[in-house]
Formats: structure tokens, C-alpha cells, sequence
């Protein structure tokens, strides 16, 4: 569990983050939305270690971030997956050697061992048989399988995913979706990720943080957000001719 306790956040005398309160929860999909300059990456950052928050507290299964000493922040860092919204392979290295890098950099165990656990996490998002390709020879579908298996291959207690879905078709999209909510479960990880993908918000939005002008301006899940009256939250959700007929269709019970 993460939880962000009156975060602000100014740059350049302006305030980004106007004191964000949020719990993000163990074992489900913790998703981060709002428009373009609402402040979600800002807070992801604040959350990750790489900005520090002008005044609030962030905690980490309750203890403050302030309170670690060098060691622990060291250890929370080994702790922590991240699923990058390009993916950010490395060209030049095979599938394997992408997934085996974390893995070399955090531990000490024998090439053997560590292969072992990679081929364990590439089986789990199912590409085994990929292992020698390049990142150039698969699809982006495959791309950001790759990248969620590197994210969870050290056995993180926390994963990050910036844009998991962006480029990427409906369906493909939906497949990603699933496999995030699947192994957040499955390893009782807490998950958190930005998304401006409606389709997200209503597969796997189990703990909602809608963000607008650097203020909560609501929170929730995917059932609420089809009763909420905040017409703040439903002018954003369902901006699209297709998501107001579905909202309407809902409303109207069909």
C-alpha cells in the first residue's frame, strides 16, 4: 500500500500539486486519470523518490518516505517496477537480455538462477519462445509484454506503469490491460498507473484517482464511475460520442 498524504508540488512559483490525499491499495489496480497538465505525472514522480514533495508525506506500508535511511531507500528502489509508457527496451539486446538486465544490476545469484527466473516471468506473459529475438523483430503488443515481464522479474512490491497501453489497438490494448490486473493479483503487488485510456478506466479501474487542476477532484471504482453525478468526472470520462452513448445506454439500464 502507498499512501499520499497532502502532497503539494509547486515549480516556478506554480503549484502543480494543491494537496493530494490518496490510499493506493495492495492487490488491485491503483489508476491515475485526468487531462493532459492535471498533475499526474507530477504526482507518480513525487511517489517514485524522483521529486520531492514541497510539503505532505508519501508512505510506503505506512512508514514515511522521509524516515528511510539510505539502506532502505536503496532496498524500496529494488522493490519497485516500472512498465515505461515507450516501453524503453534496449535495441541492441534480445528479449532475454532485456528482462535479464534488473536482474544483474540487483542481485548476485549465479547466470543460471537468474535465467531461470527469467524464463519463469517470460512464460508468465506468455512469450516464451521469444527469448532470442530482438525487440525490432516483435510486435509493440509483444514490446510491452516484454517490458511488464522486466517490471516484475526482481518480485516487486510496487509496480509503476506510465501509459501501459499507448500505441497500441483496442484489442491488444485490452490484453495488456488484463495481464496488469492479473499479475497484480496474482503477487498481491500494488499497482499504480496513469492512463488516458477510457477502455482502462472501465476494465480496471478498481481504486480511481481522477486528478484535475492538481486537486482529487474525485476517487472511486470502474461501477461508481457509471452512477457518479459529478459532472466534472463524467464531462472527462465520457468525452467521446461513443462513451456518452454508452453512458446513456447505462443510465438507461440496457
Amino acid at each position: 500500500m502507498i499512501e499520499v498524504k497532502n502532497i503539494h508540488k509547486a515549480f516556478d512559483g506554480e503549484e502543480v500539486l494543491k494537496g493530494i490525499d490518496f490510499v493506493f491499495e495492495r492487490g488491485k489496480t491503483n489508476l491515475i486519470i485526468g487531462q493532459s497538465g492535471s498533475g499526474k505525472s507530477v504526482l507518480l514522480k513525487c511517489m517514485l523518490g524522483l521529486f520531492l514533495p514541497d510539503q505532505g508525506v508519501i508512505e510506503y506500508d505506512g512508514k514515511p518516505y522521509t524516515e528511510f535511511s539510505e539502506d532502505e531507500k536503496k532496498d524500496l528502489s529494488k522493490q519497485i517496477g516500472m512498465v515505461f509508457q515507450g516501453g524503453a527496451l534496449f535495441d541492441s539486446m534480445t528479449v532475454e537480455e532485456n528482462v535479464l538486465f534488473p536482474l544483474r544490476m540487483f542481485t548476485k545469484q549465479s547466470r543460471s538462477k537468474l535465467m531461470t527466473r527469467v524464463n519463469e516471468v517470460l512464460k508468465r506473459v506468455n512469450l516464451d519462445g521469444s527469448e532470442k529475438k530482438y525487440p525490432s523483430e516483435i510486435s509493440g503488443g509483444m514490446q510491452k509484454r516484454v517490458s511488464i515481464a522486466r517490471a516484475i522479474v526482481n518480485r516487486p512490491k510496487y509496480l509503476f506503469c506510465d501509459e501501459p497501453n499507448s500505441g497500441l489497438d483496442p484489442k491488444t490494448a485490452t490484453v495488456i490491460d488484463n495481464l496488469i490486473q492479473e499479475i497484480t493479483r496474482e503477487y498481491d503487488i500494488t499497482t499504480v498507473i496513469i492512463t488516458h485510456d477510457m477502455n482502462s478506466v472501465l476494465e480496471i479501474g478498481e481504486n480511481i484517482a481522477f486528478l484535475k487542476d492538481g486537486v482529487l477532484a474525485w476517487k472511486g471504482d470502474k461501477d461508481q464511475v457509471f452512477k457518479t453525478e459529478d459532472e466534472t468526472v463524467t464531462d472527462f470520462i465520457y468525452s467521446s460520442n461513443l462513451f456518452k452513448k454508452v453512458r446513456t445506454a447505462q443510465l438507461k439500464g440496457l
